[in-house]
């Protein structure tokens, strides 16, 4: 019952959410399949889906102007009409060049839409609700995205039927908020990049933001054709990528809480060399089941690495700085992102579908390779342990519902202000900024 209470100001805001979701995770599957049903090769698949993650990156600079001149309602039906009108655009131009900057709008105002929402239910949320509020919406995200995949089984990519009913569920999601009577929030200034301090005293939670997006970019945009290229029938494909996104579900959280209380860098090791071996094993995948088995098990390791860098790089910073250095490390795995589909689809053009799971091996074991280097060879500088939050590539506007109660937890903590860690600290972005 409280917990039905404590949902009660953000309702509306769960019900855009999901419906949202449902509508962008089949745009994405969708896109994959029409555009391999059209003959387009894996390389230009590559580019064309590349474009979403190039316009999520504009979207993040973007989004806040664009929600301080107009507020969140206009904006977000601004953006929802940009969204629904481009998912039938690419229905009625099928170009792959045409395909491309339609990718980009629809990246730039989709992520409008999230920032919009977050910073809504950030403001509608109590502050000490706010972890457990995130986590409801974590799992309407992830639930959305994973019922999405299923909507493949209604109609074949070729028709315009699944075109026609991404377009309904985005405008659908208009009617929960626009119908809200609460008084819409504020949106602050984005703070300040401060990279050039991340990369200088935490590049392992910097370097395996990065690649873990160029792991998960390709994993969002290529599955589908790598799936199909095995025999998957539509419906199959959507059930590849269903039980991927359950799996990162499921084990996202075990895993993170095992961090917390082991050495996080070892256990970031070892997911990620796990990740890479699992991908490396499904080329000899004997049939579909045992696919399916190692697609989940991977999931649940892959989607655990941006919230285990993110948790890293909250190690080794000053309570001040944590939103700020969040929001770089999602800059650096929405870049990671919009780079891996097109290498991927490129090695996919050489190599065939297995392509795919050999670039994702490929680029894990470059992270766990450089993982062990940085534990045997530095010493990185660690004042605290933060608390793993189970997410996915959001907005920055998530990061301050996220990181409110750890910064209230290192504020309490007295270990954190010995001075001679927290001056280092403080050295670092006094000369970053200047």
């Amino acid at each position: 019952m409280r917990s039905l209470t404590m949902l009660k100001p953000v309702r509306s805001i769960l019900w855009s959410v999901a419906l949202l979701l449902l509508g962008n995770g089949l745009l994405n599957t969708l896109l994959t399949l029409r555009g391999t049903g059209e003959g387009f090769s894996s390389a230009l698949l590559g580019i064309i889906m590349s474009g979403y993650f190039v316009g999520f990156i504009c979207g993040t600079w973007v989004s806040g102007r664009l929600i301080r001149r107009m507020g969140h309602i206009r904006t977000f039906g601004f953006c929802a009409a940009i969204c629904a009108s481009v998912a039938l655009l690419h229905l009625i131009f099928v170009n792959p060049w045409v395909w491309l900057p339609l990718r980009v709008v629809y990246g730039l105002a989709f992520i409008t839409l999230i920032t919009v929402i977050e910073s809504w239910l950030n403001s509608q949320a109590a502050s000490h609700e706010r972890g457990r509020i995130f986590a409801v919406y974590m799992v309407v995200n992830l639930g959305a995205l994973a019922a999405a995949q299923q909507l493949l089984r209604l109609s074949s990519p070729e028709g315009f039927l699944l075109f026609a009913l991404i377009a309904i569920l985005i405008s659908w999601a208009l009617l929960p908020i626009t119908m809200t009577r609460r008084v819409q929030p504020s949106i602050s200034e984005r703070p300040k990049s401060s990279l050039r301090a991340l990369l200088g005293f935490a590049p392992l939670a910097v370097a395996s933001a990065t690649l873990s997006g160029l792991a998960m970019g390709a994993f969002w945009s290529m599955t589908p054709v790598y799936a199909s290229q095995l025999g998957f029938d539509i419906g199959g494909v959507g059930l590849v990528m269903s039980v991927a996104i359950i799996g990162g579900a499921l084990l996202q959280i075990p895993i993170g809480r095992f961090s917390d209380k082991h050495d996080r860098p070892r256990v970031m090791t070892w997911v990620v060399f796990l990740a890479a071996i699992i991908a490396a094993a499904m080329p000899f995948a004997p049939n579909h089941d045992v696919l399916l088995g190692l697609y989940f098990l991977w999931g649940g390791l892959a989607f655990s690495l941006y919230p285990l860098a993110v948790a890293q790089l909250i190690d080794q910073l000053h309570p001040d700085e944590i939103v700020a250095g969040s929001a770089d490390m999602l800059v650096m795995h929405g870049a990671g992102c919009a780079v891996a589909p097109i290498a991927a689809g490129s090695l996919m053009t050489v190599l065939g579908g297995h392509g795919l799971p050999i670039y994702i091996a490929c680029v894990f074991t470059l992270l766990g390779v450089y993982a062990i280097y940085r534990r045997r060879h530095v010493t990185d500088l660690t004042t605290h342990t933060a608390h793993f939050e189970p997410m996915v590539q959001s907005s920055a506007e998530a990061l301050e519902m996220i990181f409110d109660d750890t910064q209230r937890d290192l504020f309490d903590d007295p270990s954190f202000y010995e001075e001679h860690e927290r001056q280092r600290l403080r050295e670092v972005y006094t000369a970053s900024q200047t």
